[in-house]
C-alpha cells in the first residue's frame, strides 16, 4: 500500500505542478469576474481638477466679505473654467463643476436666499476658506497605482478601469473545466431512480463552487463503471480541457477504474491519497498536455472537502489569484480527531460577544451524509491526535 501524502504536502505538490492558464484582453465589458493580470496606474490626477462638492455659489472669502454677493454668471458641470471677477461676485455652480478661477470657497444653496441679481446669506451662514472644494490629486496622483494583478474585477475595480481610460483589459484566461461524475448507480437529476440508483449530485456541488470563483467555462461528464469507456471517455475530455475534476472511481475497489484510466492516457500522477479524513483516495495529476487532474472521491462530503481545500485554492492561484490569508476559528466544543489523519470537520461559524470567530462542529455521520451541510459555512481543519481537540481550540476554517 503507497504511503500517505500529508495535507501540507499535497497542498505543495498541486502548487509546484499547477499550470498557469496564461492571459488575454478583452473589453472592458467582458472583463467583469475576471482575474486582473495587469498593473493599472492612475491615468491623470484623482479628481483633475479644484472639483466643487455642492449646488450654490463661488465665492473669494475673506475676512471682510459682504453678506450679499451679486451673480456675474455660472460654472456648470462639464463647462470649461469660468473666472470670477471681485469679492463681491459669486458665480452659480453645481455639484461636480471645475472650481472657477480666482473662487476658494463654495456656499450651498441650503445657507443663501435669493434676491433679484442678488444672493444673500442665511444668518447662521459661517463660511470659510477652502469649504466644499474637492482639491485636484486629492484622492490619487497621475501615475499611482490603482489596480494590482490577480484582483478579481468587481463593480468597484470595474469603476476604476472605466475612469482610466482602459478599454481593454488583460485578465486571466478562464480554463476550460470538465466536471465528471463515475458510477453506474448515478441517475440525472431530472430522470427517475431505479432500484439501487441514486440522483448524480456531487457535480452541482462542485460546479456551483467554482462558479463563486468565477469558474464559467464548466461542463458536467457522467462514466459508466466499465474499464474501456472510461479511458476512451477520459481520452476525448484530455483533448478538450484544460482541467479534469473526476468524481468516484479513485479509491481500491474492483470497478474503480479512474487510476488506470488515466494512467493510460499520459497522465502522470503526482499523488495518490492524503492523510486525512474525509476525503483520503483523493487523487492528483498532470496530464501530456499540462492539463490538470483532480480526481476526487465519490462520496459528497469528501468530493466537495477536497474541491474546496484542494482544487478551488489551486484553480485560482493558477489565475494568479494571491493566496488569501488563514482564516481562524475558535472550536465552541470538544472534537473527536483521527490518531493518524487530519480531521475535516463541517461547521457553522459565528462572532461571540468577544469578537471571536467560533466554530460550532457539524459532524456529519458518514461521508456520504451531505444533508446537514447547509447548515455550515464551511469545515475546520484539525491536525492528528489522541483524544479530542479541546472546546477553544484555535483551528484553520475553510468556507464552501
Amino acid at each position: 500500500m503507497s504511503e500517505l501524502t500529508s495535507v501540507s504536502q499535497a497542498q505543495a505538490l498541486i502548487a509546484e505542478h499547477m499550470p498557469s492558464f496564461g492571459s488575454e484582453r478583452v473589453p472592458l465589458d467582458e472583463a467583469v469576474g475576471r482575474v486582473l493580470r495587469q498593473a493599472v496606474h492612475a491615468e491623470h490626477d484623482h479628481p483633475p481638477f479644484d472639483r466643487v462638492m455642492m449646488d450654490g455659489i463661488a465665492i473669494r472669502w475673506s475676512a471682510t466679505m459682504p453678506r450679499r454677493l451679486r451673480v456675474v454668471g455660472a460654472q456648470m458641470a462639464g463647462m470649461r473654467r469660468q473666472t470670477l471677477p471681485s469679492g463681491n461676485d459669486c458665480l452659480e455652480i453645481t455639484t461636480g463643476a471645475m472650481l472657477p478661477e480666482g473662487a476658494d470657497s463654495v456656499i450651498p444653496i441650503e445657507q443663501l436666499r435669493r434676491d433679484g441679481e442678488d444672493y444673500v446669506l442665511s444668518d447662521d451662514c459661517a463660511p470659510v476658506a477652502g469649504q466644499f472644494i474637492h482639491r485636484r490629486a486629492a484622492d490619487c496622483a497621475q501615475g499611482s497605482l490603482l489596480l494590482s494583478p490577480g484582483m478579481r474585477l468587481g463593480p468597484a475595480e470595474m469603476a476604476l478601469l472605466a475612469a482610466n481610460g482602459v478599454a481593454n483589459v488583460e485578465v486571466a484566461v478562464m480554463p476550460s473545466i470538465a466536471i465528471v461524475s463515475t458510477g453506474d448507480e448515478l441517475v440525472d437529476v431530472g430522470e427517475a431512480l431505479g432500484e439501487g440508483q441514486i440522483r448524480r449530485s456531487n457535480d452541482s456541488a462542485v460546479r456551483a463552487a467554482l462558479r463563486l470563483d468565477g469558474l464559467e467555462r464548466v461542463v458536467m461528464e457522467h462514466i459508466v463503471d466499465d474499464e474501456a469507456v472510461t479511458s476512451q471517455r477520459i481520452a476525448e475530455l484530455l483533448e478538450r480541457h484544460d482541467v479534469l475534476l473526476l468524481s468516484g472511481g479513485v479509491s481500491m475497489g474492483q470497478r474503480d477504474y479512474v487510476p488506470a484510466a488515466l494512467a493510460a492516457q499520459g497522465v502522470r500522477k503526482v499523488f495518490h491519497r492524503i492523510a486525512q479524513k474525509p476525503g483520503k483516495p483523493m487523487w492528483f495529476g498532470i496530464g501530456p498536455r499540462g492539463q490538470a487532474v483532480f480526481a476526487l472521491p465519490g462520496n459528497p462530503v469528501s468530493a466537495l472537502v477536497c474541491a474546496t481545500r484542494y482544487a478551488r485554492p489551486a484553480l485560482r492561484a493558477a489565475q494568479g489569484v494571491p493566496a488569501p490569508a488563514p482564516e481562524w476559528v475558535c472550536l465552541d466544543s470538544d472534537v473527536d480527531v483521527n490518531p493518524s489523519l487530519a480531521s475535516f470537520v463541517p461547521a457553522r461559524v459565528q462572532s461571540d460577544a468577544q469578537g471571536r470567530l467560533m466554530a460550532y462542529p457539524v459532524p456529519s455521520k458518514t461521508s456520504g451524509d451531505f444533508s446537514s451541510l447547509p447548515r455550515t459555512q464551511g469545515f475546520v481543519q484539525l491536525p492528528p491526535g489522541q483524544g479530542k481537540a479541546a472546546a477553544g481550540s484555535v483551528a484553520a476554517f475553510y468556507r464552501w
